[in-house]
């Protein structure tokens, strides 16, 4: 495992470097919610009604499913030195699909969520084969579909908002297990399952190989095509899903706005979290971590009555933070500039 001999304990011990790409993340929540605890009220206030939890903090676990969702695909892909911008356009058909289906008289539920998933690793496919197979630059290949794919969604849907009230599919994104919202237990089995396959197998190596030396990858007998392919499959599964928690909420499917901009806090997230857009070594948990700041910045927000119009600012400041204290250049210039003296 790598370690980073610059980021020591006292007594000479190295931190493992995923400690060290979570610590800062980490760090920037926490003191957001210290300021939430000091500033805003309610925040970390929690209800208990109907044997479900309610509260600001469950609603920051809700909301950000989605993100955290398209978070775990997306930190793959990045992971391969590729980018997928279609998310949220995939998001878009995938509730389309369901909404659609969910309406024909007499489907069996089970195939409603199979036709939306499959949909949806349909649209993987199509990017992996662009990307992975035919050797596109990532950021045109997936531009195609998310420019594409809204209009797709809106074929699915004859251009209207299709509506539903069957309660099983209404349950995916509203309902509650275990106390929580049931899109939070979505976001740990994905988690669970993707974690143990890149860490408990070989397929996580092969994806930082290719992430950060493709030919070396090549040399050594990897088909850096099937590992970009399978990428890009994972985050059109991901997406599927999320688009499945997104449509459930309001009931509706929203071609126009359903997913519009996640793919953007998507790679802010997986960012955030300590994986290079560059490629190579990826963290998961710190996907999941980034996406959880970037929704409780957002729920601090609306809490605190920030206007819309300038709400993205304080958004990127803290990004911007986050992302420089992760820099180990960064931090070893500041530690420069904290022992300087005049002379």
């Amino acid at each position: 495992m790598k370690l980073d001999y610059a980021e020591a304990g006292s007594v000479g011990r190295p931190m493992p470097d995923w400690l060290v790409k979570l610590i800062w993340p980490v760090a920037a929540l926490g003191l957001l919610l210290a300021f939430n605890l000091a500033f805003t009220s309610l925040f970390f206030r929690l209800e208990w009604r109907d044997g479900h939890l309610y509260g600001s903090l469950i609603d920051v676990l809700n909301r950000g499913s989605p993100v955290m969702l398209l978070a775990l695909g997306m930190t793959l892909v990045i992971a391969t030195g590729g980018v997928d911008l279609s998310v949220g356009a995939v998001m878009a058909i995938s509730g389309a699909v369901a909404a659609q289906m969910i309406n024909v008289p007499g489907m069996p539920f089970g195939l409603v969520i199979a036709g939306a998933l499959a949909v949806s690793v349909l649209a993987g496919v199509w990017n992996g084969l662009l990307v992975g197979i035919f050797k596109i630059q990532p950021i045109v290949a997936t531009l195609i579909l998310m420019v594409a794919g809204r209009g797709v969604a809106q074929l699915i849907t004859g251009g209207q908002y299709t509506t539903f009230t069957d309660a099983k599919l209404v349950y995916v994104g509203n309902g509650h297990l275990f106390g929580l919202p049931f899109p939070v237990t979505i976001v740990f089995v994905m988690l669970v399952v993707t974690g143990l396959l890149t860490r408990k197998t070989a397929l996580g190596l092969f994806v930082e190989s290719v992430g950060d030396n493709e030919k070396a990858t090549h040399y050594a007998g990897i088909s850096s095509r099937a590992v970009k392919f399978m990428a890009y499959v994972f985050a059109g599964l991901c997406a599927g899903l999320a688009g499945l928690v997104a449509v459930s909420n309001i009931k509706c499917a929203d071609s126009n706005h359903a997913g519009l901009f996640l793919e953007l806090d998507a790679i802010l997230a997986v960012v955030v979290g300590g994986t290079a857009l560059t490629g190579g070594r990826f963290y998961l948990l710190g996907s999941i971590v980034g996406a959880l700041l970037i929704q409780t910045l957002t729920t601090t927000m609306y809490m605190r009555n920030v206007s819309p119009e300038i709400a993205p600012v304080p958004k990127a400041i803290v990004i911007v933070a986050v992302c420089l204290l992760q820099s180990p250049v960064f931090r070893n210039q500041m530690r420069r500039i904290a022992k300087w003296r005049p002379a």
